[in-house]
């Protein structure tokens, strides 16, 4: 099972303030919009999401069909194979899965409580 690019996802009081902090460490911005509280960050291998009011916790993430740059690849697994593959075994799977194809995640924890997303953009 392939489950793509790695990033944290962090949740942030203030965007603005957040954004300056990574900035000075030498992270620059490879998406996101910052008029929406959210912004996803790189310097070198490390990507990390800063999201404002928008999740609880941080967060491990992981993007099916995308690369560490956020550029799709292919091939990939898609959300719903992973989905299917891990509902056997994982309790408490959660699924944002609507459609056939396209976009959608998956949500779990891991034995420590720690929150996983598995969020598929395309």
């Amino acid at each position: 099972m392939n489950l793509g690019a790695f990033s944290i996802s962090i949740n942030v009081k203030d965007i603005n303030k957040s954004f300056d902090f990574y900035k000075n460490l030498g992270f620059m911005i490879i998406g996101g919009n910052i008029e929406e509280k959210w912004l996803i960050l790189k310097n070198n291998q490390a990507v990390i999401g800063l999201f404002e009011g928008m999740i609880d916790k941080n967060t491990l993430t992981f993007n099916p069909g995308w690369s560490g740059e956020g550029k799709n690849f292919d091939p990939y697994d898609d959300v719903r194979v992973i989905y299917q593959e891990l509902k056997q075994s994982i309790p408490n799977l959660q699924n944002g899965i609507s459609q056939d194809a396209g976009p959608g995640y998956i949500i779990l924890e891991d034995p420590d409580g720690n929150p996983i997303l598995i969020d598929q953009h395309r």
